[in-house]
């Protein structure tokens, strides 16, 4: 076990902690202990000459948070973190770590370390000398040096390994050195600015389980930068959404996909089907909208616009019924359209189809496959389809 911090406390098993499972490895995950710093950013900008990489950015991290910055290249996901790592200085605004200004300190007093993209190894160390470099620096002693390496290559699952140089290692355990070299200092907060986009999406998919299988071990504030809306969705406790410098949305992954703050986030957070609408009528939660794409619709609503509102509707493509049998008589307030398939896509789990409406507006409709498939997709290219949903499953998001 990595005893991350001395002061921590936790209760529970005798350790704090539980077993979880990944392939080939037992893990050992934090139930109940927390480490790490709060993070704090106020007010943030930051411009080079006319360019607004940051645009009064404000955010709130949570102590031991497995916290995400997602969005497009170019949206300062980056930028942030490099200030917050002190790798650069915000023309505006302030960062604190535990309730302390950290824009004063330099980065080797922040308490915090990056995993970079490129993994930054030093190709004539070995593997050892790599991860023990930041204790070199303090004058670790040698046994200590030797006992704390071993514990972090376990913990990188790189037994084995130590003698080799970078050359001789594969872009996975590259970034796993990368990682434990990082972590070996103990620090509060780990940055992580797109660790895993250099790799192929398989071995992506692998090491971002056994990531977030790290983060839930040593409990330390992780802050991971990614355009990857997967990645984001599947290991994060929350999601900052940014895009042009600002930060969009805020939530838990489910909220963010759910319940987009407005038309970027969903149509950048998975896929979406939506369209312009007028608020016609109110009752209750129940909203009916006229579109020019849709027809009449209904949609419910916690917090319903008012008559005559410029709104933006979308639904996505998982919450759609599809079928090219006549249906049963429709539900109360379920939306059914008509139209022809444009393009079917066969993806093993499941088919995407390209629905065209009479008035040429496509839609996007996944069908899971949930039996077997003996014959092939039972909806085909040019099939004349019926596609439902319940005025539970759209949304509204504000049109602006």
């Amino acid at each position: 076990m990595i005893d991350i911090s001395a002061d921590h406390s936790s209760v529970g098993d005798d350790d704090g902690l539980c077993p979880i499972q990944l392939p080939g490895v037992v893990l050992r995950r934090c139930c109940v202990q927390v480490n790490g710093s709060d993070v704090r950013v106020e007010r943030t900008s930051k411009s080079f000459g006319s360019f607004t990489a940051l645009d009064d950015v404000s955010l709130d991290i949570r102590r031991g948070e497995f916290f995400s910055l997602l969005g497009p290249s170019g949206c300062g996901k980056t930028t942030l973190l490099r200030i917050i790592g002190g790798f650069e200085e915000p023309t505006e605004g302030r960062v604190f770590l535990d309730g302390v200004d950290v824009i004063p300190l330099p980065p080797n007093r922040r308490h915090v370390n990056t995993v970079f993209q490129n993994y930054a190894l030093f190709p004539h160390l070995t593997v050892h000398e790599n991860i023990a470099f930041p204790l070199r620096l303090r004058r670790v002693p040698d046994a200590e040096v030797s006992a704390r390496v071993a514990e972090y290559l376990a913990l990188v699952r790189l037994e084995g390994q130590e003698q080799k140089k970078p050359a001789q290692l594969s872009g996975g355990q590259k970034q796993r050195v990368a990682i434990a070299r990082a972590l070996i200092n103990r620090p509060q907060v780990l940055l992580l600015d797109e660790p895993l986009s250099a790799l192929d999406a398989k071995l992506r998919q692998q090491l971002l389980i056994e990531l977030d299988a790290i983060h839930d071990q040593v409990g330390v504030t992780f802050i991971y930068v990614t355009h990857d809306q997967q990645e984001a969705l599947s290991v994060s406790d929350r999601v900052a959404v940014m895009n042009a410098g600002r930060v969009l949305q805020i939530g838990r992954p489910y909220e963010i996909y759910e319940a987009p703050a407005d038309r970027f986030v969903a149509s950048f957070i998975g896929e979406t089907n939506s369209a312009n609408a007028e608020v016609l009528s109110v009752d209750g939660e129940l909203v009916t909208l006229r579109t020019v794409e849709l027809g009449e619709i209904w949609v419910t609503s916690s917090t319903p616009p008012e008559p005559g509102e410029t709104v933006q509707f979308t639904v996505r493509p998982e919450k759609l019924r599809i079928t090219n049998q006549m249906p049963q008589a429709a539900g109360p307030h379920v939306n059914l359209v008509s139209g022809t398939i444009d393009e079917p896509i066969y993806l093993g789990f499941q088919s995407k189809f390209f629905v065209k409406l009479e008035n040429g507006y496509i839609m996007r409709v996944f069908k899971q496959h949930t039996k077997y498939l003996d014959e092939g997709p039972e909806i085909q290219w040019k099939d004349q389809v019926r596609v439902s949903w319940s005025a539970e499953d759209g949304y509204i998001v504000p049109s602006a």
